[in-house]
């Protein structure tokens, strides 16, 4: 039996690095890339490349570097991503906005490309995707459209690699770092999301990083199951 091959993005902490974790203790050949270097999962035996998303034209020759002579993926985690300040699109400048895009969807239009370039064979990609590209809540600007333009992503490379399975996925609350914004910063008067947020911290209803993990490792052989290119949300499954 073949060791499972699979590459996440974002792995320096939170989803990415739990994600990253069960993996390598599972015996996966995992392959993570972020700005940041984790070196407790490094010396568990992750191959890391840094790579900084905002930067296409020095990375995205970096990244193509890094995975030549690798012939097939298991499944592609496409977890890298920024939240942004929780405010009006109308305060929101565009430089940000911009950079929000970068990250969160264009990165992941030049990491794929990539690994299809160079790759036999990509049997499941899955992006994480978030509740905030369906829902049009006041406040998530920049982070709710470029969800949003993920998920289409998603559909358009489903019909364009009919070989590989895709998925953008919502994996629910997770208390991570962004949720610490979110709970401690943001305007909780103003955007009543926040405030849900803030009631449901320290709750089930926002596990920690590993448990949402947990859950995310039994829903993907599930996702395979839906049609390519779909939308799903963790708590509907």
């Amino acid at each position: 039996m073949q060791t499972l091959k699979i590459l996440i993005t974002g792995v320096s902490s939170g989803l990415g690095h739990a994600l990253a974790e069960l993996y390598l203790n599972q015996g996966a050949s995992v392959y993570g890339c972020s700005r940041r270097r984790p070196e407790d999962l490094i010396a568990q035996g992750l191959e890391f490349e840094s790579i900084d998303l905002t930067e296409p034209d020095t990375s995205a020759t970096a990244f193509e570097k890094w995975i030549g002579g690798i012939d097939r993926w298991d499944l592609v985690i496409l977890n890298a991503g920024k939240l942004g300040e929780i405010r009006d699109l109308a305060d929101t400048p565009l430089d940000d906005l911009r950079e929000t895009m970068e990250i969160n969807v264009w990165s992941n239009k030049w990491l794929l490309d990539a690994l299809f370039a160079q790759s036999e064979s990509i049997q499941q990609v899955v992006a994480i995707s978030s509740g905030a590209s369906r829902s049009g809540n006041r406040g998530w600007n920049g982070y709710g459209i470029s969800k949003a333009a993920l998920n289409m992503l998603v559909q358009l490379y489903a019909a364009e690699q009919p070989g590989t399975h895709f998925s953008s996925l919502a994996p629910g609350l997770v208390d991570t770092a962004m949720q610490d914004y979110l709970t401690n910063e943001a305007d909780a008067e103003r955007f009543e999301t926040v405030q849900r947020l803030r009631e449901a911290k320290g709750t089930r209803d926002m596990p920690d990083a590993l448990t949402c993990a947990r859950q995310l490792l039994e829903a993907f052989p599930k996702l395979l199951n839906k049609p390519s290119g779909d939308f799903a949300d963790i708590r509907k499954m």
